[in-house]
């Protein structure tokens, strides 16, 4: 069961529901109307059968998978109306049958392409036939309203499938400009790092030609003048081990950063960024400051999959325990393949520090929880 509902989401049952109960309504008015007939209606009701009320369903309920294939939903759809054109002749459908039309038009338009949209939007226009053709209460003259009134609801729908691919276009470019920051930085970082290789190995050459000068002067000095002269040697021996330990330090990363090192207290800044102003960060256990390493992998794992996470609210909870710091990261998967790369990325940050990163996907939601050991 759970394998046929994956991928439906919380707004999927709401639009589908909406339309079935929609449905449910206007077909149990029809069904109710035997002996009764308004005369304002375009034509009487010619059927009461129950029936009608599970075969209009079979054009509404569908609508649960239209991620899984929208033209396929709105044929499904179509064949349901024509069969309830078919087999109860005329009734009321305008009511819910045009919205519907309408959804399934917006829908298609946002999940295709522009051949396969305009596919959608004819059969959207079938549907409004459909219903209308036989339909008791407006009749077919209502589609001179109802037939420019899907087109705007399709260009409404292609209008948002571009702004989507825009935001889209711009995050992908965001994590480019990121990497591409990175991959900078790292330039920059060994080009410093070679230049004080070279004036290490400069230093050393000048220090040692230095003291083996002076040392070549001794001969020939009484004992008073030679202490003085190994007293400077020794001096100056001290001074470029001095140097010596303070180019070392600058190779190893100690004063080359670029700019500050991310860590977990940036998150809230991390978040902020976020599209949703109802993403939140909570914090719990002991904190403290841990390794940098630890801390910038902390920061680098929510920052991934914050990025893959839909719009909608991302919670991210920390947790400092005594042996591990915690990440859980909670939110509505967007696209399937973003969560993947960002998921694959935090487990090789993860691995780093012989952590690891576990995720658990339940309709639509994503739970992923890294843990990063740390000592102390």
């Amino acid at each position: 069961m759970s394998e046929v509902f994956r991928g439906v989401k919380p707004r999927d049952w709401l639009v589908a529901g909406a339309l079935t109960v929609l449905g449910a309504l206007l077909m149990s008015v029809n069904i109710g109307a035997a002996g009764e007939q308004d005369p304002t209606m375009y034509h009487p009701i010619e059927n009461h059968s129950p029936w009608m009320l599970p075969v209009f369903a079979a054009a509404t309920v569908p609508v649960l998978w239209w991620r899984r294939g929208a033209l396929a939903v709105a044929l499904v759809s179509l064949g349901a109306l024509v069969l309830h054109d078919l087999v109860f002749g005329w009734v009321t459908r305008c009511g819910a049958g045009l919205p519907l039309a309408f959804t399934l038009a917006f829908l298609g338009a946002v999940s295709f392409t522009r051949t396969k949209a305009w596919v959608c939007c004819g059969v959207g226009f079938l549907i409004v036939v459909a219903v209308l053709v036989r339909d008791a209460s407006a009749g077919p003259s209502a589609m001179g309203l109802a037939l420019p009134v899907l087109v705007i609801v399709f260009g409404v729908g292609r209008a948002a499938r571009h702004r989507a691919t825009l935001n889209r276009q711009l995050t992908e470019r965001d994590a480019e400009l990121r990497q591409l920051r990175d991959d900078r930085a790292a330039l920059m970082v060994a080009d410093d790092r070679a230049r004080l290789s070279r004036e290490l190995d400069g230093l050393l050459q000048e220090r040692l030609d230095e003291l083996t000068r002076a040392a070549s002067s001794a001969d020939g000095l009484d004992p008073a003048q030679a202490r003085e002269l190994l007293e400077s040697i020794e001096s100056a021996s001290r001074r470029t081990m001095d140097d010596m330990r303070e180019i070392v330090g600058l190779l190893r990363g100690g004063e080359v950063a670029l700019a500050p090192v991310p860590t977990v207290a940036h998150l809230d800044a991390l978040l902020a960024r976020h599209r949703s102003p109802l993403t939140r960060l909570t914090v719990s256990g002991d904190p403290r400051s841990l390794p940098a390493t630890v801390e910038l992998s902390a920061y680098r794992i929510v920052e991934y999959l914050v990025t893959a996470l839909d719009d909608r609210p991302v919670r991210v909870a920390v947790r400092f325990d005594d042996e591990a710091l915690e990440i859980r990261v909670q939110g509505s998967v967007g696209r399937g393949g973003a969560l993947r790369a960002a998921v694959a990325r935090a487990r090789e940050r993860a691995k780093l520090h012989a952590g690891s990163v576990e995720v658990k996907l339940a309709r639509g939601s994503a739970n992923v929880v890294a843990q990063l050991p740390v000592l102390g």
